[in-house]
């Protein structure tokens, strides 16, 4: 009986726990744009951006990123692609780089799955969550430079930063 009784407890402070941390979440963000997720020609699922003031720049406030998925994608894939593009958009990138380390905390996905790169201005901090889990968060004065995988000079798809900026 008391082992159920802390198990019923651990449940609800996490259930507890994820609201506080959903709130704290959404908080102060807008829905600005939403696009299909595309790598070549297949739809992988969506991608949705959010900020404070959907018409000031991207990169002068708080912002998230949500992906949505419906297909699967390995963890080596998301780890090969973003330093490539982060390789591609910043001049100083290397794998020593502190932004390497927000790739190292992907992990694969399923359909159904939801990462969430977000950035708070006021904190120069940046998080990654899976399926609204933290998987880790680092604090940089160059962490919204992150974001340039998508919203760089030569992004992951220029159609899909279009739609999401514009």
């Amino acid at each position: 009986m008391a082992a159920t009784i802390q198990k019923v407890s651990l449940i609800i402070l996490g259930l507890a726990a994820f609201t506080v941390q959903s709130a704290a979440y959404a908080a102060g963000l807008q829905q600005c744009s939403s696009a299909p997720l595309q790598l070549g020609t297949k739809t992988i699922g969506r991608a949705s951006y959010f900020a404070e003031d959907c018409q000031q720049l991207w990169n002068r406030q708080s912002i998230r990123v949500d992906f949505a998925y419906s297909h699967s994608i390995p963890d080596w894939a998301f780890k090969r692609a973003a330093t490539h593009f982060l390789q591609r958009n910043l001049q100083n990138f290397s794998e020593k780089s502190e932004l390497h380390r927000i790739t190292q905390w992907y992990k694969a996905v399923k359909p159904g799955d939801l990462y969430s790169l977000s950035y708070q201005q006021d904190q120069q901090r940046i998080t990654l969550a899976l399926n609204r889990q933290i998987l880790g968060s680092l604090q940089s004065a160059q962490a919204n430079q992150y974001f340039l995988i998508w919203f760089g000079s030569k992004p992951f798809n220029v159609k899909l930063k279009q739609q999401l900026l514009n």
